[in-house]
């Protein structure tokens, strides 16, 4: 079963190497590897280059943001399932791959598999918080609960029914995805109890206070999109969830 993973690029140098080896290292071989790159100008393409071989599809190029990236990826994609490990972000180990697959091939119904995530120090390693996913259910989402993107996949022909990433929602536009999908679509998904991803903190969404704020609006907008009730609460509960990640 192929697997289509995109990443993101913009300026990466100093962990695009980490996120491309975390990839070709896996034990799952059936990848079609997508970069999309953002005209990176401090030597990002040259690491790239080194892996060249391994590559799929690659595009530098300017864009408009990490999502209209991801859109590009998406509409090159091959493969039956499709997932975005981002520029900065590794596997957990080299058999994260293999498991989504055998998800998807031991469950034919399942339209999606999502797992657990841990936030790293971007240079020490150490783990900052845990995000321990669990089944979901929609009254789940309606109190502002929701997977790790970076551990998501899907299948393929769900961006063509559904629509990909909204690009007037800023950084909410995968909280968008997800309330589209899992919410308004009711998919079929399935929570795979593994540590899946290791994501480095300081992302685009929590760099000041302005994106914090802006953050706030899009989720905002996000729920009133997708008809969930009290959206206000939503957020709060949202933000409130992420406490014990830290324990």
């Amino acid at each position: 079963m192929k697997i289509s993973i995109i990443t993101v690029v913009y300026n990466g140098k100093a962990y695009i190497k980490d996120c491309i080896e975390s990839i070709i290292n896996q034990s799952h071989k059936d990848i079609e590897y997508i970069i999309i790159d953002g005209n990176s100008t401090d030597g990002t393409l040259l690491i790239i280059e080194e892996y060249q071989q391994y590559l799929h599809h690659f595009i530098s190029e300017k864009d408009n943001g990490l999502y209209d990236a991801i859109n590009k990826g998406i509409c090159l994609a091959t493969g039956e399932i499709v997932g975005v490990l981002n520029a900065d972000d590794v596997f957990a180990n080299e058999n994260v791959v293999e498991e989504i697959v055998n998800s998807f091939k031991q469950n034919p119904e399942i339209e999606g598999v999502y797992g657990d995530l841990n936030y790293i120090h971007p240079v020490h390693l150490n783990i900052i918080r845990k995000w321990k996913s669990k089944p979901i259910t929609l009254e789940d989402i309606k109190l502002g609960w929701m997977p790790a993107h970076p551990t998501l996949y899907l299948k393929r022909n769900l961006f063509e029914k559904y629509g990909n990433y909204a690009l007037d929602l800023g950084t909410a536009a995968d909280y968008d995805l997800i309330l589209r999908f899992f919410f308004t679509h009711k998919l079929n998904v399935k929570y795979l109890p593994v540590l899946m991803v290791k994501m480095r903190t300081g992302g685009v969404s929590n760099n000041s206070f302005n994106s914090l704020f802006n953050a706030l609006v899009n989720d905002y907008k996000a729920l009133k999109k997708n008809a969930i009730p009290n959206p206000l609460l939503v957020i709060i509960r949202k933000k409130l969830s992420k406490i014990k990640q830290f324990w």
